[in-house]
């Protein structure tokens, strides 16, 4: 597949990401960036961003993790950050971006994951760690979900506003979506770093496919693969917390959605935190801490 790949100059002084990128070549030769940061023989701490934004998101959260001393990985998606991008919309599937992560995870021989998700992190968090359970000691969400084919939920109306958006308009600017999406007013720099990845219309395929991806009804050609995973998201004993924000309108109701249904998140001190869609921007350090907390009251093996 065709693809480019963003010019290392557009991520030059970026606020807040002092961070050292590290790459790996998936299976069909594109290049994936990835954050590893931390003691390398700590368990691993992997958070996955959504649409339309990268590691990025998560400068607030690293070093509290890292303090705390956890490993930190975290990737770009394909179609984003500093990974390559394909330029067509056809390019990207569901299937296509857990397969990217699996190489990723695979390369790097994670094991005793905590895996951290939001937006299509939780999407395809989800289905990697139902498909690849041994890796994972532990989840949290994070205005995330799912989708269950199985289930009389429908699509939220804001989302599908925001799919048809993501179609169709002319204009696309990841800081804006971003700052609007947060309920905050970021600074110039800030959304200058959302907007870095995206010098031009062919970088944004990826951005454009994701909305118009994620699946609602049985007949989706994901449905197979989301009904195997929630098979095994319905016996998952394992730690499973979930934080969401006060203000996201379209997963904002979703946390009890999972918690009705997962057994592992029993008991576990799910919590709301300030903040809208993009949670991590209003509350990445509460966010941290209290995945601090969750890890150390769930050791592994518990």
């Amino acid at each position: 597949m065709d693809s480019v790949r963003t010019p290392d100059e557009r991520f030059e002084g970026l606020p807040g990401y002092p961070f050292e990128p590290h790459y790996a070549t998936t299976v069909d030769g594109l290049r994936m960036h990835y954050l590893d940061e931390g003691a390398p023989d700590a368990d691993p701490v992997l958070l996955l961003h959504g649409e339309p934004t990268w590691s990025y998101l998560y400068r607030h959260m690293i070093p509290i993790l890292v303090e705390a001393g956890h490993r930190v990985v975290v990737p770009d998606l394909i179609g984003f950050g500093k990974s390559d991008k394909p330029t067509r919309i056809e390019d990207y599937t569901y299937a296509r971006h857990v397969a990217w992560l699996k190489d990723l995870v695979d390369q790097l021989d994670l094991r005793g994951i905590t895996l951290f998700g939001q937006d299509w992190g939780s999407l395809a968090g989800l289905r990697l760690a139902a498909e690849n359970e041994e890796r994972f000691a532990r989840i949290v969400i994070g205005n995330g979900v799912l989708p269950d084919p199985d289930s009389a939920r429908k699509a939220p109306a804001p989302f599908l506003l925001w799919r048809a958006f993501a179609k169709y308009s002319p204009w696309f600017r990841a800081g804006s979506i971003v700052g609007f999406g947060s309920g905050l007013k970021l600074t110039t720099g800030e959304k200058a770093a959302y907007d870095a990845p995206f010098p031009s219309v062919e970088h944004l395929a990826g951005a454009r496919a994701f909305p118009l991806l994620v699946p609602f009804g049985a007949d989706d050609p994901s449905a197979v693969a989301n009904r195997s995973a929630w098979r095994v998201l319905r016996s998952w004993d394992k730690p499973f917390l979930t934080l969401f924000s006060t203000g996201d309108p379209i997963l904002g109701s979703f946390d009890t959605f999972l918690q009705k249904r997962i057994p592992g998140t029993r008991g576990q001190a799910h919590a709301r935190v300030r903040g809208g869609h993009f949670l991590q921007e209003a509350s990445g350090p509460t966010l941290a801490r209290r995945m601090n907390d969750f890890i150390a009251a769930t050791p592994r093996g518990r």
